[in-house]
């Protein structure tokens, strides 16, 4: 019986520029797996509108692979405890010499990638993972003691010299190979929907506001390039503007490589490192903050297990707030930039980055409320939500993670709101019962009539007063 290659599909949906792809349709027949795990997906709070699209894109690279000539079995599991065995049973089963992979950064994903590996080796099937995820290879990116970068900065400056010699290139898309005679089992056949794995159908509205497929991500991708980078370091902060690539999403699932977007990049310049304006500058230092997280959550694992990236952080002393929590989750807290914020995120499952930061600082040192109350709300709600960009984020906001500025880093939410909301634009769109006031009091529609009749909340919190909680619980916390 010939021997065949399998890939294991996980947040790399896409044909084009798929390493782990590329090499196994080099080595040989290939056959393509995925496996779906709604209870997983539970423990791991995943957003349910991130769920359907990862569902719909799967349908999409079903059909691709189709065209390829590889087929896509779909192995349905409750949790990952059986995924070793269960694998190992369908290499058997499919006579399978080896198995790709693209490696995946969280310990959970990491220990379930150990276990499968171990189950196939110990039966002579090889397994090999690819740094597919992240421009530079995990723990590739080291200091001169060989120890891995905890500053941004320093971290950034080292992948400027590495880009400096080469962009990393594209894998272009498999050529079909001859089809393959297999019978498969008909519950390998099908991909089943939101509903049947249990959870809510997702909104149309919601749905068509992130198109699935490769050539949406790429439209998205260019049109970003041609028409708004050179402008995205003035315009990115600006939540009422469409200012940022809303590539996010589509990064996450893996419908669109890094290696792709920084191609873009410096296409006009054919591939060099060369930067022609700022915002070109500024788009790749996002990109770099992204990769930044990915390497910290490999290298120093107690993040992705709900501990702080600083220790001394460890036993500060949060609130019990369970109101204060309520207001803040459903957009009612009676500041207008963070309700706005909130209010974005449960109706579109996205929200503009300048607001993630005001709404997280908020919480984490105004309310003083623990982060990871935070960090698991966004997962529950956020179609881009991403274990490691996301715990980096909310690290940062809460003086807990890679910040190399100290503790007293507090962004005042009405300072934030008239910087960079000037106009109220984007507060009247997600608050609109505040659209009637004039551009100045709408960031603060209490201040100088405290007894005006609103259909709104007035703060839940005094913002300087809370602010100084917050100094003296991080300096003696």
């Amino acid at each position: 019986m010939p021997k065949n290659q399998l890939v294991w599909l996980r947040q790399d949906l896409r044909t084009f520029d798929h390493s782990a792809l590329h090499y196994a349709m080099q080595a040989g027949p290939t056959l393509a797996v995925v496996v779906l795990s709604a209870q997983q997906w539970r423990l791991h709070q995943d957003a349910q509108i991130k769920i359907d699209f990862y569902l719909r894109q799967l349908q999409q690279l079903q059909t691709q692979l189709q065209a390829l000539n590889v087929p896509l079995l779909v192995l349905q599991m409750n949790t990952w405890q059986d995924i070793a065995q269960a694998m190992l049973q369908l290499c058997q089963t499919y006579a399978i010499e080896k198995l790709y992979a693209n490696h995946e950064v969280g310990w959970n994903e990491r220990e379930r990638d150990q276990q499968v590996q171990q189950q196939l080796q110990a039966h002579s099937i090889a397994v090999e993972f690819f740094h597919d995820r992240t421009l530079f290879p995990l723990a590739s990116i080291r200091n001169q003691n060989n120890q891995p970068y905890q500053v941004f900065s320093a971290f950034k400056k080292q992948c400027y010299a590495r880009l400096s010699h080469a962009l990393a290139p594209c894998y272009p898309v498999p050529s079909p190979q001859a089809p393959l005679t297999l019978d498969l089992a008909p519950e390998l056949n099908d991909l089943p929907s939101l509903t049947e794995l249990g959870f809510t159908e997702i909104r149309p509205e919601q749905q068509a506001l992130w198109p699935v497929g490769e050539d949406a991500a790429l439209e998205r991708l260019d049109s970003f390039i041609a028409d708004q980078v050179e402008y995205y370091q003035h315009e990115r902060d600006y939540p009422d503007l469409n200012g940022t690539s809303q590539l996010s999403a589509y990064l996450n699932t893996g419908i669109i490589s890094i290696r792709t977007c920084v191609q873009a990049l410096f296409r006009a310049q054919y591939g060099n490192f060369h930067f022609d304006n700022q915002g070109q500058q500024t788009w790749l230092d996002e990109l770099l903050w992204r990769e930044f997280y990915q390497h910290i959550l490999f290298d120093f694992p107690q993040v992705s297990k709900h501990l702080p990236f600083k220790d001394n952080t460890r036993n500060l002393p949060w609130r019990d707030a369970p109101e204060d929590l309520a207001a803040w989750q459903q957009g009612q807290t009676g500041i207008p930039i963070v309700d706005a914020g909130m209010r974005q995120m449960h109706a579109t499952g996205w929200m503009h980055n300048r607001v993630r930061m005001i709404v997280a600082m908020f919480l984490s040192k105004n309310l003083l409320i623990d982060w990871r109350i935070g960090e698991a709300w966004f997962m529950q709600y956020l179609i881009d939500g991403d274990l490691a960009a996301n715990n980096g984020g909310w690290q940062w906001c809460a003086s807990t993670g890679t910040d190399a500025v100290p503790y007293f880093r507090i962004f005042n939410p009405i300072s934030q709101s008239q910087k960079f909301d000037p106009k109220g634009a984007y507060i009247r769109r997600w608050v609109p019962e505040l659209a009637h006031l004039n551009d100045q009091d709408i960031h603060d529609p209490y201040a100088k009539y405290p007894t005006r009749k609103l259909d709104y909340p007035k703060p839940i919190v005094d913002l300087k007063q809370s602010r100084l909680r917050a100094l003296a619980a991080f300096k003696t916390g």
